[in-house]
């Protein structure tokens, strides 16, 4: 009986998740008028010129290549920075240790939206808004608590006899955090890397508060924009936003092993 209710409440769960996204692909190969008399049925005749438009617009390529620029530094500093913090946590004994970790334990339930008005006052007397550093550094910053925990959890999986070996090797403990400790834990960046990419792709409140300069705006700040500009013409809409939703859903889907593996195999050790 049990069995049965997991079952249940997984596909209920998954049909939330997936016919929206499915409404929305389909509803980009139709016309309003096939929107409104066969909103849930196939696409009759199926028609491509909503996507196609979307894909000839040049300002959905400037966005797009925003959001790829600002995901990628983003992750690369949050990782990078996450995991040599979470190594120093993990491998080396100091006082204060557990202290330092708890405050970026604590930031896992330190909600962005309640730092938006402090953060734009920050921001704007240090001279970065409209500068997509106004976007990565907050973004490194509230994204280095989940990433210090999974990667902390993870290298303490790591046995210290390993360390042992390598220091009686001649192994230093950077040569061994960067030649051995990295590529044991690939399942845990990939899984934090993920998590990174994905909330930046979908960030809207940060860029709409730094950008004022419509050169810089990303995918998310495009999509209301587009919203407002076509709010008549519901399957343009669609087609648009998802265009900008499928980076995040391919990532996901590729590296959903190794995300489901990176957040269970190091969490079980605190």
């Amino acid at each position: 009986m049990r069995s049965v209710a997991l079952h249940t409440t997984s596909l209920v769960v998954g049909a939330a998740v997936v016919v929206p996204i499915i409404f929305g692909i389909l509803g980009g190969f139709k016309d309003n008028g096939q929107l409104f008399t066969n909103p849930f049925g196939l696409p009759d005749p199926w028609l491509p010129g909503n996507y196609l438009d979307a894909l000839r617009s040049t300002a959905f390529w400037q966005q797009a290549t925003n959001s790829v620029v600002i995901a990628v530094v983003s992750t690369a500093l949050v990782v990078g920075v996450g995991a040599m913090a979470a190594y120093i946590f993990a491998r080396f004994a100091f006082p204060g240790r557990e202290f330092l970790f708890t405050l970026f334990a604590v930031g896992l339930m330190f909600p962005f939206a309640v730092a938006i008005l402090p953060l734009f006052v920050l921001l704007r007397g240090m001279g970065l808004l409209g500068n997509p550093l106004g976007v990565i550094l907050p973004q490194v910053a509230f994204g280095l608590p989940i990433t210090i925990v999974i990667l902390r959890s993870f290298f303490r999986t790591i046995p210290a006899e390993v360390e042992e070996s390598a220091v009686l090797d001649g192994c230093g403990p950077f040569r061994f955090f960067w030649r051995i400790l990295l590529p044991m834990a690939r399942p845990a960046l990939g899984t934090v890397s993920v998590l990174a990419v994905v909330g930046s792709w979908n960030n809207y409140l940060l860029p709409l508060i730094v950008f004022n300069d419509s050169r810089w705006w990303t995918l998310p700040l495009g999509v209301q924009q587009f919203q407002s500009q076509y709010s008549a013409d519901t399957a343009r809409i669609l087609a648009y936003v998802t265009l900008a939703m499928l980076p995040s859903l391919v990532c996901y889907a590729l590296a959903e092993r190794q995300l489901i593996g990176g957040l269970t195999s190091g969490l079980g050790k605190g």
